[in-house]
């Protein structure tokens, strides 16, 4: 498995054990900000500078460094809701980024091990 790979992949399960927080409504809410700086610190530390000639992967880096970025804002609009209703549906918009953002990885790790085919 590549360097690139096993770098994605640790990314995507940090992103669904985020995901699964979010949805389960188990965090605290300065640690969730600490926990998307930390992801978009090991973006910008670990994957960026791996990045290769393949304009479809740094198509897909440049759509997960966006959504990290609208993440961030999504945390921000979300402590500032007042209402249990509004909360609720920034948590939700929390969640689908997420969600968005694991198929990305998905999307360069299904690019970078392409399925082997019998004949």
């Amino acid at each position: 498995m590549s360097l690139n790979c096993e770098k994605y992949q640790a990314l995507a399960k940090l992103l669904v054990q985020l995901r699964s927080d979010v949805t389960a409504g188990e965090f605290d809410k300065t640690q969730l900000r600490q926990r998307v700086a930390d992801l978009q610190q090991l973006f910008q530390r670990e994957i960026v500078p791996l990045a290769t000639a393949d304009s479809k992967e740094l198509s897909y880096q440049t759509e997960i460094s966006k959504q990290l970025r609208l993440l961030e804002i999504d945390i921000t609009f979300f402590q500032g809701a007042r209402q249990a209703a509004t909360a609720k549906t920034r948590l939700q918009t929390m969640s689908d980024r997420l969600t968005t953002l694991i198929q990305y990885c998905h999307a360069i790790l299904q690019q970078e091990t392409p399925e082997v085919t019998e004949d």
